[in-house]
């Protein structure tokens, strides 16, 4: 009797090795895998490394721009960063978002009005904003939040037309162009007065 219950527990250590020694194995292989997977990481963030610097330069250099141009609080870098966000937001219909940054706007003592005055421009740049073009969006909101005031080309080169120029009608088919581009990066204009945030009613 003692024969037939030992070989038992014999057997069950047998499959129980062969099944760890198994998992052994199969660990170990996903282990040296993941080993190879973090050297070619490293190699991929070492080439995204000039990328970021010169995304980080870009930055800089546009806050630097914002503020030389614009006076007044609009262009101080946090209100720049928050406001283009905003905007940015609006127009991508992320309204709940955008509420929520603009407190944050607000709470800086950024000016409303140049907020409502940069979408106001970017409405009118519709048109141009081009969504397989990378950063088409960024780039024309960053140009609007420096100039509020900006025209596009074909209705800046109708304004002067239609306002009783001396200039012959076909004189602006050929300098039409040359006119458009000037008209187009007008000098900047001034921040809007900031509008009055309401106050929470008192409890």
């Amino acid at each position: 009797m003692r024969r037939g219950v030992c070989p038992l527990p014999n057997r069950i250590l047998r499959y129980l090795a062969v099944s760890v020694i198994v998992f052994l194995l199969g660990f170990g292989n996903a282990f040296a895998q993941s080993g190879d997977n973090h050297a070619q990481e490293q190699g991929k963030q070492g080439a995204a490394a000039p990328d970021a610097n010169k995304e980080n330069e870009r930055k800089t250099a546009e806050f630097a721009e914002a503020t030389a141009v614009i006076s007044g609080p609009a262009g101080n870098p946090e209100c720049v960063w928050l406001g283009r966000r905003v905007v940015r937001l609006m127009w991508v219909d992320d309204l709940d978002t955008a509420f929520r940054h603009l407190d944050l706007y607000d709470r800086f003592g950024c000016p409303g009005g140049h907020i409502q005055a940069t979408f106001r421009c970017l409405t009118r740049f519709g048109a141009q904003i081009d969504d397989k073009v990378p950063r088409s969006l960024d780039t024309r909101i960053h140009a609007c939040w420096i100039n509020p005031a900006a025209q596009p080309q074909t209705a800046a080169a109708a304004a002067p037309a239609t306002s009783g120029s001396a200039a012959p009608p076909s004189a602006p088919a050929q300098g039409g162009a040359q006119a458009g581009n000037q008209a187009a990066t007008p000098a900047p204009a001034a921040s809007p007065a900031p509008a009055a945030s309401p106050s929470p009613a008192a409890k």
